[in-house]
């Protein structure tokens, strides 16, 4: 079957407050389909590229000036996570890095916890775009008969700069250390987040299948887990507001308030077995100092051919 296209629809202006803020929180349970499709970002200046494995990271845990790692190759972990197919697309111009300025390591005899901090510096923008078209094509039939693909991830972007973190907490069981936890926020000292989400419903309109109803969430925190059963990240947001919503004052205040009720009923969202196990691995990474970091190969990346 030829692939399907996702008409793009811009949300409708008009609707009361009471509808976005329900509507927002019910649009941040983003369905299974996750942190989605593939991407050639890792061959950025700034990457390692290994065509076996993902890309090698600097890691300075230094303020000092460096070359740093190209964005994509810092956020390679979204194209790990996913089942679907992912696209990265870096703006023209951009001068966007990201580099591990510091680490604290603290260890008891059962326990121990490391937190480095990041940046992302530079202008321009980074965005991985997730191709819709197999999950249309899983439910083509419902979608004519009148259904909704609901929550679907269309992309995620960081533009600008900004500060963060990578948490990592993790047991000691003679004298070996095992990460238990990764949580990586990227509001740090104070700043507002340049992670961005954006999410739709998915419906056959007119003949066509279009994206409606799109949302844009500003994520605060990422979160991995060692657990038994199927690995799930846990997502937080600062705020969520329809896409091509304001930025004044008044749109940031309702943005913010249903980002706080959307983090009420955000459940764990299920992530692909090598993305969580790519994040343990990198907090391992951080833990013992290590200078570099791999990821594995992202099997649904997408080249991103001029």
């Amino acid at each position: 079957m030829a692939q399907l296209a996702v008409k793009i629809e811009g949300q409708k202006r008009g609707r009361c407050a009471t509808t976005a803020w329900r509507r927002a929180a019910a649009v941040v349970l983003l369905a299974g389909a996750a942190f989605g499709p593939a991407v050639s970002g890792a061959d950025a200046p700034g990457a390692s590229v290994n065509r076996e494995t993902g890309p090698t990271i600097r890691l300075d845990y230094s303020r000092r000036e460096s070359s740093g790692n190209a964005v994509a190759a810092f956020m390679y972990f979204v194209p790990l996570i996913t089942p679907e197919p992912v696209t990265v697309v870096t703006s023209p111009g951009s001068t966007q890095q990201a580099r591990v300025t510091s680490a604290t390591r603290r260890q008891s005899e059962s326990s121990f916890t490391t937190t480095c901090e990041f940046e992302f510096t530079g202008d321009g923008s980074q965005q991985d775009t997730f191709d819709l078209a197999r999950a249309i094509q899983r439910h083509e039939r419902k979608l004519k008969a009148g259904g909704t693909l609901r929550r679907m991830l269309r992309s995620i972007t960081v533009t600008g700069p900004g500060q963060g973190l990578v948490e990592v907490t993790g047991a000691v069981s003679n004298r070996v250390q095992t990460v238990t936890q990764v949580r990586l926020r990227f509001n740090a000292q104070g700043q507002t987040s340049p992670v961005s989400i954006c999410l739709c419903d998915v419906r056959y309109l007119e003949g066509d299948f279009q994206s409606v109803n799109q949302i844009v969430a500003r994520v605060n925190s990422l979160t991995f887990r060692r657990l038994p059963g199927q690995p799930r990240m846990e997502v937080t947001v600062a705020s969520v507001k329809g896409k091509g919503a304001g930025n004044g004052l008044w749109q940031s205040f309702k943005g913010s308030v249903a980002g706080a009720a959307v983090n009420l009923f955000i459940d764990p969202l299920p992530v692909e077995e090598v993305g969580n196990r790519a994040m343990l691995d990198f907090g391992q990474a951080l833990a013992a100092g290590a200078t570099s970091f791999t990821f594995a190969r992202a099997s649904h990346l997408v080249e991103n051919r001029p």
